[in-house]
């Protein structure tokens, strides 16, 4: 039994236009130290796929940076390892000066591709879900119920607002999907929710995307699932570990905050047995903890020069935090740097940004204060 995997890195990138501004979804930093697609790649990895390719749209400079030959997730081989797939103009796009905006869009883009690949199955993953999943657990309850398609869901509690931003999907006892309600308006109570992360037989996979640049076909939820349900054999998978869902720069604070609040996230996460989460190393120096600071209960990258006082943070690699000054639930992406007696609290900085001495910056944790990259404040 052979798989090979596919990762759409930029299919949300307009849900968090101040962290996509210069990258793609896939590559917007998490948790110190980790980009989104990390997740999706080390699920991958974790499972024993070894063959990825990575569809990418734009601003895609980042995430070639960050796989590069994708030797730290042991991807740098000479037979199968990971691609890029670069984007280009389709006549299958929505019109006829676009790029693809979906991700049956995406998939007919890369037809050709696709029809040079050789395994028995297919997984799909979009890079905005944060899990670590035992697809290995996915592909056996797969091939056991001889389905064409298996979707991993998560059962969650939604709002009529977050419902409008999910597919629900609904299942038999015996896990047959009957439904799929893609991005209803007026749902909420707990619902099962797609995640996104798709087990499907390569040949029929081939024979979809055939059947949808033949019918015009752009959703995959509308058209290929919803349409198919009641009449192909549809599998779920029931996920029940952590989950995290990034539909907003408000979404990407909350969900990096719970990482502060509650161990067992980061354990769900982070220390799973024999499922670790793979990143770019960059080899920094240890963080240095001047005499004058002062840490509670944050997440500190390594390579940081902290001489302040930090409280319920996140701090990536390479920020300095000046003496006197204090940072309170704020997220400091890369290389920032932070003058002496600066007040922060409810604030995320972009890479690179420099706030000098003596500012007080605040927003409130349903609208954190966000600095583009780069700036001087």
């Amino acid at each position: 039994m052979t798989v090979q995997g596919i990762i759409f890195s930029n299919l949300h990138d307009k849900n968090i236009p101040e962290l996509t501004l210069k990258r793609t979804m896939a590559s917007v930093p998490y948790a110190c130290r980790y980009r989104l697609i990390d997740f999706a790649l080390s699920n991958m990895v974790n499972s024993g796929i070894t063959s990825v390719s990575v569809i990418t749209h734009y601003n895609y400079q980042s995430l070639m940076d960050h796989i590069g030959a994708g030797k730290d997730w042991d991807l740098a081989r000479r037979s199968g390892g990971i691609k890029i797939l670069p984007p280009y103009m389709t006549a299958y796009a929505n019109n006829q000066n676009a790029l693809y905006n979906s991700r049956m869009e995406a998939l007919k883009s890369v037809n050709y591709s696709l029809s040079r690949f050789t395994s028995d199955y297919v997984v799909l993953s979009d890079c905005d879900v944060i899990c670590n999943v035992d697809l290995n657990d996915m592909i056996n309850d797969h091939v056991k119920n001889n389905a064409d398609i298996t979707i991993a869901i998560k059962r969650v509690l939604l709002t009529t607002d977050s419902a409008s931003r999910n597919v629900i999907v609904d299942a038999d006892e015996t896990g047959r999907i009957t439904d799929v309600n893609a991005y209803p308006t007026n749902i909420s109570g707990y619902h099962d929710i797609n995640l996104n992360i798709v087990v499907i037989n390569r040949k029929y996979l081939q024979s979809v995307v055939l059947d949808a640049i033949a019918h015009g076909y752009t959703s995959f939820n509308r058209d290929i699932l919803s349409r198919n349900a009641s009449r192909r054999n549809y599998r779920v998978y029931k996920y029940d570990g952590y989950f995290a869902n990034i539909n907003s720069l408000t979404d990407y604070f909350h969900h990096s905050m719970e990482l502060l609040g509650s161990p067992e996230n980061r354990d769900q996460l982070f220390r799973v047995k024999n499922r670790p989460i793979y990143t770019k190393v960059r080899n920094s120096a240890p963080t240095k903890y001047a005499s004058s600071s002062n840490v509670k209960n944050s997440l500190i990258a390594d390579g940081c020069i902290i001489d302040g006082n930090v409280e319920n943070s996140l701090i990536f690699r390479g920020v300095k935090v000046g003496r006197g000054a204090t940072i309170k639930n704020s997220i400091l992406f890369q290389d920032t740097v932070i003058g002496e007696n600066v007040f922060m609290n409810c604030v995320v900085t972009d890479k690179n940004v420099v706030v000098r001495d003596g500012r007080i910056l605040s927003g409130h944790e349903t609208l954190p204060f966000f600095i583009e990259k780069g700036k001087l404040v």
